[in-house]
């Protein structure tokens, strides 16, 4: 365990018996956390009890309703502290010592804890709870770990390995692969298990000359070390209507990822849909575009220091968020932050692109993340207000993203250093957002000591938006990058997502040549919306009518109606129509509406349909 943070003294100050008890109050916090992940790990467990039996939309349910549960156990715990322990007769400085001391003894507390750093997370939020202040000393939070986390593990351990070469403490291959399905003791009937075991060894050898995978355990000439090890994570991760294995193959000091799709048939027998080995196909997999996993963890630290081994160049922020602890997630994503902001220089600048009527969006070109703040005034046409776009940015949050739609951290009270925001930036903040900014007045004249508080802001992963993509993409690119917008939109229709507004500079292409939504100011469920198609003029002058001839309600959508706005380059007419054509009429829209209405959920896979196995075997 790491030394605790030396306190700073309180002004001389010092906590006294007739202060309520800080051990207690300490006590207390361990306990709502305690709670709150004793709820966590029940959903998790509930999880594998919901894809035995196809539960789907109780899956779904069940990790929407998890992401309220921390803020819901830190007011809880705050209201507990505020009932059990007279605050009121203190003064600020006797508050300030006796938090010090409550600190201390929270820290003794976390000695043997399997959870400690996310607990000191949860520390933080009750702190901000209790103290309310808008600004928080370091003394008073866990500003740097108090406990570390390195070789921690649970009782069993987060792992299990498995030694497939024969001889005395060999199993063999297939007897391996047959025990690792084993132990998950998933309650439900395989189609055919030894089936699935000749697939994925058939599949792995053919990754032999896959050429992503030219450095990893299954590198030709492929030799058997004699301390050939399959290592799989303890506990299945659960999402929408899959299960996975996640582990690693290593063969002498070679590692190569491993995931393996388990689904559920309509009849209720398991089968392997796939077996994914690269970075690049795990990445996919814990994208930030993605639903968060429900995975049962008793030692989180371990389950991420394992997954980091997988996926080298994610930070422990977003793997956190990824396995559902999304708190830990954005406290580990801050620290990143301002890290970064020490060991840099250059300023916060807008962010390219065509500048939108809701947001005003900025970045640091040397870290890849953009920021994202509502407008005070929103311009006609958008016919929305602050609240709207919040709640359609917490409606992302808690839906399926199908790998289509960008997760964001969302953070109050932001300090960003004056010197380091460019003048242009700053002019285009007071003039869009002043409302949002707490701003030294004296701030020019002291630009190096003095910061510039933003009150709430948006932070989500930069990526290049599309039209800017399209505008210098070659036709190969164009083909793939236009296929690829087709498929977003689709794959949110699947989801019961309508973006609304279908323009290019709405989408962005991540690193591994994704499409990816990120304007939510006007997405609906698809089944709000009304498709339409265009009604037939009946007068010339209906044909002439710079307005429209028909009534429109608020719901109405007519996707006829794009094709100006989409189809104008030549190129992109060609590639849009040659593949997505659909999306221009109305009876598609209509008929995914019809199945989202029926309780239907799609099947959308984050892995390429070639790698499934029906498609490369056969049914």
């Amino acid at each position: 365990m790491n030394a605790p943070e030396t306190p700073a003294p309180a002004d001389d100050v010092r906590f006294d018996r007739s202060m309520p008890q800080p051990a207690h109050i300490a006590r207390a916090i361990v306990d709502g956390f305690d709670r709150h992940y004793g709820l966590f790990r029940y959903v998790a467990q509930l999880a594998k009890s919901r894809f035995e039996n196809g539960d789907w939309h109780g899956m779904r349910q069940s990790a929407r309703e998890r992401i309220d549960f921390y803020d819901q156990r830190v007011r809880e715990a705050a209201a507990s502290i505020e009932r059990n322990f007279d605050f009121v007769s203190l003064t600020e400085q006797e508050r300030d010592a006796l938090w010090q001391a409550v600190k201390e003894n929270f820290v003794t507390l976390l000695a043997e804890h399997r959870q400690p750093e996310c607990a000191e997370t949860f520390f933080n939020s009750v702190c901000i709870k209790v103290l309310r202040r808008d600004y928080f000393k370091n003394r008073f939070i866990f500003v740097r770990p108090g406990v570390a986390t390195e070789y921690m593990d649970s009782e069993p351990p987060s792992y299990r390995s498995y030694y497939p070469v024969r001889g005395a403490n060999g199993k063999g291959l297939r007897t391996a692969l047959r025990q690792v399905v084993i132990d998950f003791g998933l309650a439900c009937p395989w189609i055919d298990i030894e089936r699935d075991i000749r697939r994925v060894i058939r599949a792995a050898v053919a990754a032999h000359d896959d050429p992503n995978l030219a450095h990893g355990a299954l590198s030709r000439p492929f030799k058997a070390e004699p301390d050939l090890q399959i290592q799989v994570l303890s506990s299945l991760f659960f999402r929408n209507k899959g299960a996975y294995i996640i582990g690693r193959i290593l063969n002498g000091t070679r590692v190569t990822p491993l995931a393996v799709p388990i689904l559920r048939n309509r009849r209720g027998q398991l089968y392997v849909d796939s077996l994914l080995l690269s970075a690049e196909h795990l990445s996919t997999l814990f994208s930030y575009t993605r639903a968060y996993f429900l995975v049962d963890m008793e030692a989180p630290a371990a389950y991420v220091e394992f997954l980091r081994t997988l996926l080298p160049h994610k930070p422990a922020s977003e793997l956190y968020t990824m396995v559902g602890l999304q708190k830990q997630g954005k406290t580990l994503f801050y620290r990143d932050f301002l890290h970064h902001l020490r060991h840099s220089a250059d300023a916060f600048v807008i962010a390219p692109g065509i500048k939108g009527l809701v947001m005003t969006v900025f970045t640091l070109p040397s870290f890849p993340y953009v920021f994202k703040l509502i407008k005070d005034v929103i311009p006609y046409p958008k016919e929305t207000d602050r609240a709207q776009i919040m709640s359609k940015y917490q409606l992302v949050k808690m839906h399926d993203r199908v790998g289509r739609m960008a997760d964001t951290w969302e953070y109050s009270q932001v300090a960003l250093p004056r010197a380091r925001i460019s003048a242009e930036l700053m002019r285009e903040l007071m003039a869009t957002c002043p409302s949002l900014l707490d701003v030294d007045q004296n701030s020019d004249q002291n630009a190096e000591q003095s910061s510039v508080i933003i009150k709430h802001v948006y932070i989500e992963r930069r990526m290049t938006p599309l039209n800017i993509y399209l505008q210098h993409a070659t036709d190969t690119e164009l083909e793939h990058a236009i296929d690829e917008y087709g498929e977003a939109i689709k794959d949110l229709a699947r989801a019961n997502i309508f973006p609304g507004d279908m323009l290019y500079k709405n989408f962005g292409v991540t690193r591994l040549d994704r499409v990816v939504f990120y304007d939510y100011d006007e997405i609906e469920y698809m089944t709000e919306c009304n498709f339409r198609p265009v009604p037939q003029a009946t007068t010339e002058e209906d044909e002439l009518s710079a307005e429209p001839w028909y009534s429109v309600g608020r719901h109405d959508v007519f996707p006829e109606q794009w094709r100006p706005f989409l189809l104008g380059d030549l190129r992109i007419r060609a590639a849009l129509l040659k593949r997505h054509a659909d999306l221009f009429d109305p009876a598609f829209w209509q008929a995914r509406k019809e199945r989202a209405q029926s309780g239907v959920m799609e099947n959308v896979f984050p892995y390429p349909r070639a790698h499934r196995f029906g498609a490369r075997f056969g049914v």
